[in-house]
Parts: structure tokens; sequence; C-alpha cells
């Protein structure tokens, strides 16, 4: 195993087109250029802070990468570009959304990126997919697990439904 590889948890969600349909197209680019080791059930969730436009179809995926933070914050917005996601207000919908939520046990606070997620431990649609692939993960700020994180959460839990698989 080579010692600079670290595992990233990334968020994705999509509330505009074939929103399925993205979130594979999505995986798809990440698989090209890091090695994804987890990938959640889909979830249908609402969206948060514009109540005003379409479901979202949000998923988590764990990753194992070489890449620096700000470098791999650097290939998500390119490949949400490359889907289409124009930049605009925050909450507004999208093709594609694509999350740094965990960077290993780091932490990191500059101007352009924050991780953990700042809003990860207020987020069902985030907290249950991850709690999904890393229930005893531990949140490096709070140093409670992700599981401990969804039980304070559980009352926003009720509009993030698990998309069945028809297959």
């Amino acid at each position: 195993m080579v010692a600079d590889t670290v595992t990233v948890y990334l968020g994705l969600g999509s509330n505009l087109g074939e929103r399925q349909d993205n979130l594979d197209k999505a995986l798809e680019y990440l698989s090209q250029r890091l090695k994804i080791t987890g990938v959640s059930s889909i979830y249908d969730t609402e969206p948060v802070g514009n109540p005003q436009q379409p479901r979202f179809l949000n998923m988590v995926c764990c990753i194992r990468t070489m890449l620096k933070p700000g470098e791999l914050l650097l290939l998500a917005k390119g490949i949400e570009s490359k889907m289409g996601r124009q930049p605009g207000r925050p909450n507004s919908p999208r093709p594609i959304d694509i999350d740094i939520l965990l960077y290993d046990s780091e932490v990191i606070n500059s101007p352009d990126l924050v991780i953990p997620h700042p809003r990860l431990t207020r987020r069902a649609f985030v907290l249950v997919p991850l709690a999904e692939l890393a229930p005893e993960l531990v949140h490096p700020q709070s140093g409670k697990t992700i599981k401990e994180l969804l039980k304070e959460v559980k009352r926003g839990v009720q509009g993030v439904l698990k998309l069945e698989d028809n297959g």
C-alpha cells in the first residue's frame, strides 16, 4: 500500500436533468482519476435551503487518492463544470454537486476549502448515505461517529428516501 494515499468521502447530488445518469457519469469521471472503494445507495431527498426546486438524488462515495485537498477540489469543480453546472447562487438547482465531506482525519479551514464539510453534521441527506458506508467513522472535530451524528438529526431523516433499485 502506498503511504501517501488517503481515504476521502465525497457527497454527490443532482436535481436537474436525468439525475441518476448524472450521478453515474460523475462516478465515471471520478473513477478516471481516483480509486473508488465504496458507493452508498442513492437517496431521493428534499432540497435544503431553497425548497422551491426539484428534489435531489444524493449519494456518498469513498475514494482512495494521492491528490492533495486543493487538487481534489479542482478535480471536483472541473467535473461539475464539464457536466454543465453553472456558477450561481448557493442552494440553486444543479445537474451535479460534488462535495468533499471528509479527507482522512484532516481539518482544513481555508478561504477556498473547509474540511470536514461545514454542514455535514446537520444534513441528513449526507449523513444517511455516509452512515451506510462508514457508521463507525469518527468526525475529526466533534469526536462523534457518523452513526451518532445521524441520531442527532433523526427528525430531518423523513425527507431522505432510499431509491429502490428497479433492476
